[in-house]
């Protein structure tokens, strides 16, 4: 039940007072594990600061009547400072002394418990050193998101060169299938007309050999014999008998 992982949060505290020009950033971290320090500073002449032990936060959390574990309501005093609701104001009490005193308000949201922390002024030295310690704080912070993004960047780039490797081997399978798929549509399309020809071979060899085949060509032969056998005409063949009688006759006279 302590500060050892405590994530530091900056943020801008809105003055809850009129005329005022300059803004204000506040700091909220850990000094080590069993205190959180909050600095609030304009970087001009006011600074303020407020330091908190573990037992201080548990009795906090019975008088804003946030229930729940300590874990709980740790995360709820994160989530309100870590809204867009967070002032300063000036202590009451303490205008007379001008701004001695002053609180950190913050709310998570409307309607939910107000988390308060009341702020002592730092003068000088002890300002300054204040001041400077939110900076670092704020660069060290910078520097932390920063190696974080450059490590988020160098992961992206490695995955899109990944991915862009991978769209490659696809395209080029992809290119290869298609070269498969032309290769074998061509040899479907060789095949079929192979299979046209030789049917069409078959075909011209059976139509030849039903036309030469021995019953066929000697059919053809018997009535090429028929065709050219002449008769001869019955008168003629009379005359030519009688013309042999006459000659017999001649030849007795």
């Amino acid at each position: 039940m302590g500060f050892e992982d405590f994530e530091a949060i900056f943020g801008e505290a809105k003055p809850d007072w009129a005329n005022e020009s300059r803004r204000f950033l506040f700091h909220f971290g850990s000094i080590d594990p069993s205190r959180l320090r909050i600095h609030v500073t304009d970087f001009h002449s006011r600074t303020w600061e407020a330091v908190r032990s573990v037992e201080q936060l548990e009795d906090m959390q019975d008088t804003v009547g946030v229930g729940g574990s300590w874990s709980e309501f740790v995360d709820y005093v994160v989530a309100s400072m870590k809204s867009k609701d967070v002032k300063v104001v000036l202590e009451e009490n303490s205008k007379s002394d001008g701004d001695a005193y002053a609180k950190l308000v913050a709310q998570k949201s409307k309607g939910m418990p107000l988390i308060s922390f009341s702020l002592a002024k730092l003068e000088n030295s002890a300002a300054s050193e204040a001041m400077a310690n939110l900076s670092l704080e704020l660069f060290k912070s910078y520097k932390n998101m920063e190696n974080l993004f450059v490590k988020e960047q160098e992961c992206s780039d490695r995955l899109a060169k990944a991915l862009s490797a991978e769209q490659g081997k696809n395209e080029s399978m992809q290119g290869q299938l298609e070269l498969f798929s032309r290769k074998q549509k061509l040899q479907k399309i060789n095949t079929s007309d192979k299979m046209d020809i030789s049917a069409s071979i078959v075909s011209s060899n059976t139509f030849n050999g039903l036309q030469n085949s021995p019953d066929k060509l000697a059919a053809q032969g018997a009535g090429s014999t028929k065709v050219t056998k002449h008769v001869v005409p019955a008168y003629r063949r009379v005359k030519a008998r009688g013309a042999l009688l006459q000659d017999n006759e001649d030849k007795d006279d």
